[in-house]
Order: C-alpha cells, then sequence, then structure tokens
C-alpha cells in the first residue's frame, strides 16, 4: 500500500496538495521519467539483436508518447492493476488522477452544480457521494472499447465496452476539480472496480497524513479523525 503525494504545480516548486493511498495490486506509472533514465533506456536498445530492438523501440515510443498526452490533460497519477478473478485468470484496470481547471476560480460552485443534478437525476449513472474530505459526485458509463488500429485479426477478442466509473471532488483553495477515473475492459466485475474506486477515494484528503498522525499521536486516547479513520477502514 502507498501513500500518492499530488502538487499541480512543477516538480519542487510546492508541496504536495492532496493525497491518496492506492491499494494492493496497482502499481504506478513514472509520468516524470528522467532524461537520464530515458537515454539509459535507448543505449540498452542499441545492443540488443535486430528482431528485439524493433519491438522495445516500438514499446519505449508507446510509453513516451503516452506519458506526453497524459502530461497534457493533466494527469497526475495513471496506475495499472491486475487481480485474480474467480476463473483463475487476471483482470486489469487502469486508475487515473487528474485535475480539471475550473472558469472563474470557481470549482466549488461547479461541483455544488454537479451534485444538484446528481441528486435530482437530471444526469443519468450519476449520484452524490459524501467523502471523508467533502462532498463528491460518482459517474458511471459503459462507453464503447477503443479498438486497435493495427492486427484487426485480434478485434474479435478485444472487449466491445468498458466500465468508466469517475469522481470529482473541488479542491478546497484551488480553482480545480480533483478527478478519479477507474477504467476496465472486464464488465462482470464493475461491482467490484467500482467499490476500489470508492475506497481510494474516501482516503483523499487535503491533509498531510504525516501531520495528521502526528496529531492523532498528541490526542491519544481521543477517537481517530473522520478522515484518518476512513483510511484505515478501507485500506487497512
Amino acid at each position: 500500500m502507498t501513500v500518492s503525494e499530488v502538487t499541480t504545480a512543477p516538480q519542487g516548486t510546492r508541496k504536495p496538495s492532496f493525497w491518496y493511498r492506492l491499494p494492493v495490486g496497482y502499481v504506478s506509472l513514472d509520468l516524470h521519467p528522467p532524461v537520464e533514465r530515458l537515454m539509459e533506456l535507448v543505449t540498452q536498445l542499441r545492443g540488443l539483436p535486430e528482431p528485439e530492438r524493433g519491438d522495445a523501440d516500438r514499446a519505449l515510443r508507446l510509453y513516451t508518447g503516452i506519458v506526453s498526452l497524459l502530461n497534457t490533460n493533466r494527469v497526475q497519477e495513471c496506475a495499472l492493476g491486475v487481480h485474480p478473478n474467480d476463473s483463475g485468470g487476471f483482470t486489469t484496470s487502469v486508475f487515473t488522477v487528474s485535475t480539471l481547471l475550473t472558469a472563474g476560480n470557481s470549482s466549488k460552485f461547479v461541483m455544488a452544480g454537479l451534485v444538484g443534478n446528481a441528486a435530482d437525476g437530471r444526469e443519468e449513472g450519476t449520484r452524490p457521494l459524501e467523502l471523508p474530505c467533502g462532498l463528491g459526485v460518482l459517474s458511471e458509463k459503459r462507453p464503447p472499447a477503443p479498438q486497435p488500429s493495427r492486427q484487426p485479426e485480434a478485434s474479435n477478442t478485444a472487449p466491445t465496452h468498458i466500465w468508466q466509473g469517475t469522481v470529482a471532488v473541488a479542491a478546497p483553495s484551488t480553482p480545480e476539480l480533483i478527478v478519479l477515473q477507474m477504467v476496465t475492459p472486464d464488465l462482470d466485475s464493475a461491482d467490484a472496480y467500482r467499490d476500489i474506486l470508492l475506497g481510494i477515494a474516501r482516503t483523499l484528503t487535503f491533509t498531510d497524513p504525516a501531520r495528521a498522525t502526528a496529531d492523532d499521536e498528541d490526542r491519544k486516547p481521543e477517537a481517530l479523525t473522520r478522515g484518518a479513520a476512513a483510511i484505515r477502514n478501507d485500506f487497512g
């Protein structure tokens, strides 16, 4: 289990502005790979035999392209999940955290509108959430799955639709919405992945967990704060 620290400013310019926990089974993709590491990979590629060199080069180009796309869309976290299923195989998912700027520094007003629409049933597949960090909105969709542009012979085994769950929360002191999103091609496991997404959302906090832990130690034997209790209940 890991605690992720996120800042929406360039690296090193300010402290993390929100935190959340990732459960077991997720591995984070490095969205800011050091140039030295990329050059090291290029050097290693040049030493591979020709067939393997071509495949590895395409994989590296795909990785750098995905990282560039994610950074362009203000994605702060991208984690790949692999979990065993009941049939002896594995289910996969992708979890992302991104920030969405709102017009006029009005993230709380935007969130109030989303919550109102969800409560009134005006947004299908959307419902309001009460989280330890504040009000949020959960949206669920089953859009068509992206189809591969190459190898059409594999299209018969590719999923036709995916499950996409999204939780949005207003940041308390910035004009941003924090957007947590879970995507999986395993429609039969949608309920389980919804629970994982909601579990992560319940750990979202705008207070440094290290500071909260120190405060808890100072207040013992007082009861846990709501946010700290949610984190421990969801992921131990």
